[in-house]
C-alpha cells in the first residue's frame, strides 16, 4: 500500500496523559472532526485485552471519518483490529519482520534520525517516516533532537511521505517551510488542547501553508 502524502498533513499521536475524564475515543473523535488526517494509537503500558479493545474502538471511527488508522509497534494488534497501517522505532520490531506479520497490504511507518536510517527503513519496504525529535518534548524523554538540516537532507533522499514530530506546536510550526515535509505529527499540540475540534482546525490550516511553501 503507497502512503497518500495529503494523509499524512496532520498527524495525530494519542497520549493518555491529557485524557481529563474524556475517553480517548471522545479525544480522537474531535481530532477528527477538527482536521486530522491520520491516528496513531500509542499505548506503551497497556496490556494486550485494553490495547485490542481501544484500537478495534478507534479502527472503527477513523474508518467513518476516512482516515488511516495506525498502531504504534504491535504489528499483531493492527492485523487484528483490521488498522491501516504500524508505525514503528529504531528500537522496535525490525520493518521486515513487521512486514512478515502485515503483508504488503499495510502500511507501515519507520521513525527516523538520519538519512543512513532513512534510507535503509525505505529500502526495507517504509511507506513513510517520521523524524524526529524536533524540539525537547516531555512525550519521548530519550529522543535527541534532529536538526532541520537533517530533515530536510531525508526529505530529498527518499521518495515516500515524511513527518516530523517532536515538541513540535502552533507557534513553531512555520519554521518547517521549505524542507520539503507532508507533513506533522503531533502529541500534546492536539492532546493538551483544551478545546480539542478548534486547535485542530487551526493546525491543519497551518501544517497546510507550511507543506505548501
Amino acid at each position: 500500500m503507497k502512503c497518500a502524502r495529503d494523509s499524512m498533513l496532520l498527524y495525530a499521536v494519542t497520549d493518555r496523559a491529557w485524557l481529563r475524564g474524556q475517553t480517548l475515543a471522545q479525544q480522537v473523535e474531535a481530532a477528527l472532526k477538527g482536521g486530522a488526517t491520520c491516528v496513531q494509537l500509542r499505548e506503551k503500558d497497556a496490556d494486550d485485552g485494553f490495547f485490542l479493545e481501544e484500537a478495534v474502538q478507534l479502527a472503527a471511527l477513523c474508518r467513518r471519518y476516512k482516515v488511516p488508522f495506525i498502531v504504534n509497534d504491535r504489528a499483531d494488534i493492527a492485523v487484528e483490529c483490521g488498522a491501516d497501517g504500524v508505525h514503528v522505532g529504531q528500537d522496535d520490531m525490525a520493518v521486515s519482520d513487521v512486514r512478515r506479520i502485515t503483508g504488503n497490504g499495510m502500511l507501515l511507518g519507520v521513525s527516523v534520525r538520519t538519512v543512513q536510517e532513512a534510507g535503509e527503513a525505505v529500502r526495507c519496504g517504509a511507506d513513510y517516516l517520521g523524524v524526529g525529535a524536533m524540539f525537547p518534548t516531555d512525550t519521548k524523554s530519550d529522543a535527541g533532537v534532529v536538526s532541520k538540516e537533517t530533515v530536510r537532507d531525508i526529505c530529498r533522499a527518499v521518495n515516500v511521505p515524511v513527518v516530523a514530530i517532536g515538541g513540535i506546536k502552533r507557534h513553531n510550526m512555520a519554521e518547517f517551510a521549505g524542507l520539503g515535509l507532508s507533513g506533522f505529527a503531533l502529541v500534546s499540540a492536539i492532546f493538551a488542547a483544551d478545546n480539542i475540534e478548534a486547535e485542530c482546525r487551526l493546525l491543519r490550516a497551518l501544517a497546510e501553508k507550511t507543506v505548501a511553501t
